[in-house]
């Protein structure tokens, strides 16, 4: 009796296991196949605007409605250019604020600065963009933008990259902003892959007479590498994909007049947020779609570089050992 107790429980078991496998094998396949249906829906509707252009709506920068002639290099350029100094300003803040509270910050500290911090994800993102076009645009405008126009002016070349009117909107606006926005999704991640490294690991590394900042570098670092360019790969996705606070601080300008940080501009999400809704169908909504099409075609590439990115660390590990 026992016996055939044990054995249907065994057989229950097994029969929950294959479906909980087969449930989960589906998923994995309804998402590949969601993310196969998105491409294959994006490139229908851009296909007059795929046979029209081609690749030359990559590095054409006309966008003219009324005449019904379209390139995306302006929106391509914005949505780089902004998302690449998102990062540059939120990565070493990001590791700084993770370094704190990891390593350095008093216990008491911790829970609640911590906690501030994540708030900081809860504010909506056109929050972000009023206060960025009412509040910061002015200070920058006024205590950034004009005293480097004043210095940097007269000198070749640096002169050109603070050129602009002084309004407090542009790209370097939109990427300030942009960073703020993401600080906390990388900062999160860092503090709780750093939280993962085991404790007998830094202890050993102090024991050793090694410094906060080798502990992290060589022991911290090195350990949690996966997590750290996983978090900052989040943020980068964040950036390309922000719509609403990017829009009210990027200047919206089909033009590129210059390179300067403060030149007015537009991207890709927020060009699709302004005319997508106006465009009639035609050349105009196809040109609207492959910019879509391209957005997902940045961030599958961007996703392909972290990856190629921690299988090279990886053999680089393996070679030093």
């Amino acid at each position: 009796m026992v016996a055939s107790s044990s054995a249907s429980s065994a057989r229950r078991g097994t029969l929950f296991d294959s479906l909980f496998a087969g449930a989960a094998k589906g998923a994995a396949w309804f998402t590949l196949l969601m993310l196969i249906g998105i491409l294959l829906s994006l490139v229908a509707g851009a296909w007059p605007a795929l046979h029209k252009y081609g690749l030359s709506f990559l590095y054409r920068s006309v966008w003219d409605p009324v005449q019904e002639d379209f390139g995306g290099l302006v929106m391509i350029y914005g949505t780089l250019a902004t998302s690449i100094i998102a990062l540059v300003i939120a990565v070493p803040v990001s590791f700084g604020i993770a370094l704190f509270l990891t390593e350095m910050s008093p216990s008491w500290l911790k829970r609640p600065l911590g906690t501030a911090i994540e708030l900081l994800a809860a504010v909506p993102s056109i929050v972000y963009g009023m206060w960025g076009l009412l509040v910061f645009g002015p200070i920058l405008s006024q205590y950034v933008q004009m005293p480097l126009q004043k210095l940097l002016g007269p000198i070749p070349y640096l002169g050109a990259l603070v050129s602009g009117p002084p309004v407090g909107i542009g790209i370097l606006s939109a990427g300030i902003i942009l960073a703020i926005m993401i600080i906390p999704f990388i900062a999160s991640v860092m503090r709780d892959v750093f939280e993962v490294t085991p404790p007998m690991l830094k202890e050993s590394a102090y024991g050793l007479g090694s410094t906060t900042w080798e502990v992290v570098y060589k022991v911290v670092l090195p350990y949690t590498k996966a997590g750290v360019v996983g978090g900052i790969m989040l943020g980068l996705g964040r950036a390309l994909g922000e719509t609403m606070a990017v829009t009210f601080v990027i200047g919206n300008m089909n033009q590129l007049d210059s390179l300067s940080v403060f030149q007015a501009a537009n991207s890709i999400t927020s060009a699709l947020a302004n005319e997508f809704a106006e465009a009639g169908e035609g050349l105009h909504q196809a040109s609207l779609i492959y910019l879509g099409l391209v957005l997902f075609f940045i961030t599958f590439v961007v996703l392909t570089l972290s990856k190629l990115l921690l299988r090279q660390l990886k053999k680089a590990e393996g070679a030093r050992s």
